[in-house]
């Protein structure tokens, strides 16, 4: 039996391999860490771009923190939201535009001293493995003293802080490019 490749309709393994998070991964609740209209909620919320500026419709963002008080949840359940237990975990697709948003809370400091943020990774198409990344809150006192942000060059560093907007908290995320955030190792 011989199979034509050639052929314009066949796909090859190559270009089937995904992303299939539409199918996949989503599920109700996905994003909302806590209730929107939780008193202390706030929205994390940005656009996922590649080199050139162009939107992601197709990536899919996961982030972890801390509570308000600075305590690392270890609850079970982050995939069954209850709709009032903080889990500090939430999953979110980007739509046809590429942008994400998130309900969720102010993480606080896991420690005196250390500024509070939020642990990100990011999966999108053409990525072979996963992207690690962190969104520090606009004027923390802290954020001087950071020892991830202090290492890094103004420009830099400024990939890895949110703004804040009339909606909550913003945070691009650029894949590649002049403005590319900066992403870390995991060792």
């Amino acid at each position: 039996m011989s199979t034509d490749f050639s052929h314009p309709g066949l796909l090859t393994p190559g270009q089937t391999v995904g992303p299939f998070y539409g199918q996949a991964l989503p599920y109700e609740g996905d994003n909302e860490l806590v209730p929107p209209g939780r008193a202390d909620a706030i929205r994390l919320h940005g656009d996922v771009l590649d080199g050139a500026g162009t939107p992601i419709p197709d990536a899919l963002i996961e982030i972890w923190q801390a509570d308000a008080a600075g305590e690392v949840p270890q609850v079970e359940g982050s995939l069954h939201r209850d709709g009032w237990t903080f889990t500090g975990w939430g999953r979110c697709s980007t739509d046809a535009t590429g942008h994400y948003s998130f309900s969720t809370v102010l993480p606080g400091a896991t420690e005196d001293g250390k500024a509070p943020f939020f642990a990100v990774t990011v999966f999108a198409r053409g990525l072979l493995d996963r992207l690690l990344t962190r969104i520090y809150l606009p004027g923390h006192a802290a954020n001087d003293s950071d020892a991830l942000l202090a290492s890094l060059p103004d420009d830099e560093r400024a990939t890895l802080v949110a703004a804040s907007d009339a909606q909550g908290l913003r945070f691009d995320i650029h894949l590649q490019g002049e403005r590319e955030t900066v992403f870390l190792t995991h060792g």
